[in-house]
């Protein structure tokens, strides 16, 4: 999308000269997107990630305007999609039936081009503030990048393309060592600043733009790379990349600047198989790695047959025909 047309409209009119009235309208305000009917906007609208809102004339034949936002807010991926009907008609019944359906506004006929503006300005405005709480609330408060919340929703967005597509998913627990001891020792400002640094670190070394890394809790973060064969070295340069911070840990017994134990698995999924349980086992991957003496890796491959699980030392499995 253009960096010009941050936010974009559809048009929904079944006449094309007031579809072109109000294009022509708001043509400098937003990127504008147009339907001649209810389909073709319901289609649009599943087909755009990025419809901010919509313009919605009342009156079509066929499938009128109640009934398309009816069915955009049935749909999870268009519920969210600020409507404003577009309408001749003046009757209070019709405007309370199209705002008890969740129109966020009304704009009557015939069509004042001052008006138009200003409420279609006015509800972009909220639909850029909601956003903007979205994005925030997806965001690790102390570190600034992902949180647990985002992480699952891409987790789970990741776990069905694995499963449509047979490519493999890699998962990773990633814990820094003896953290209890550091922030005993240097307080919890300090404490504090060591994960925010160890957290931008981690997300350097992950490299792909699609790549997740987010902070699950604690000093413990995870780490998703959907399509991603080989995880180990990819681990051992996030390994390197914390203890390259050489940042003092007095406290520490396993070395003397703060270091990061790392559990991942790379898994070929399927519909049985339950995405808990692929971060269940590379947690117990970054448990062992922990029990053989921290600042160490652990990574269990799958096999492109199904996904067995991981038993014993990292980089063993079950027998064939065992499915997470």
């Amino acid at each position: 999308m253009s960096d010009a047309f941050p936010q974009t409209v559809l048009i929904v009119d079944d006449d094309r000269i007031n579809r072109t009235i109000l294009a022509e309208l708001l043509q400098r305000e937003c990127r504008i997107l147009l339907a001649k009917d209810g389909p073709s906007a319901l289609q649009r609208a599943q087909d755009e990630r990025s419809i901010d809102l919509i313009l919605l004339d009342v009156s079509m034949p066929g499938m009128d305007g109640y009934e398309v936002l009816r069915r955009l807010r049935s749909e999870p991926q268009t519920v969210n999609i600020a409507v404003i009907f577009i309408t001749a008609l003046t009757d209070e019944q019709d405007e309370e039936r199209g705002l008890s359906l969740g129109a966020a506004d009304y704009v009557f006929k015939p069509i004042s081009p001052a008006i138009v503006r200003a409420r279609v300005r006015n509800h972009l405005k909220l639909v850029a503030q909601r956003n903007e709480l979205e994005r925030l609330s997806e965001k690790d408060g102390l570190t600034g990048i992902a949180n647990r919340r985002y992480f699952d929703k891409a987790f789970e967005l990741a776990w069905r393309h694995a499963v449509r597509s047979g490519d493999p998913l890699s998962v990773a627990m990633i814990d820094v060592d003896h953290f209890k001891e550091y922030n005993d020792h240097y307080g919890h400002g300090a404490g504090d600043e060591a994960l925010r640094q160890v957290a931008q670190a981690l997300a350097r070394a992950a490299g792909r733009p699609y790549d997740v890394v987010a902070r699950y809790g604690g000093e413990e973060f995870v780490m998703l790379l959907p399509g991603l064969h080989e995880l180990e070295p990819l681990l051992e340069r996030l390994r390197q990349a914390v203890l390259d911070l050489d940042l003092p840990h007095a406290r520490s017994r396993t070395a003397e600047a703060v270091t990061i134990s790392c559990g991942g698995v790379v898994a070929f999924v399927s519909q049985t198989d339950k995405p808990a349980a692929l971060l269940g086992w590379a947690d117990k991957l970054l448990y062992r790695a922990k029990q053989q003496g921290r600042n160490r890796v652990l990574v269990w491959q799958g096999q492109k047959e199904g996904l067995f699980l991981p038993v014993g030392q990292g980089g063993t499995s079950k027998p064939p025909g065992k499915p997470l």
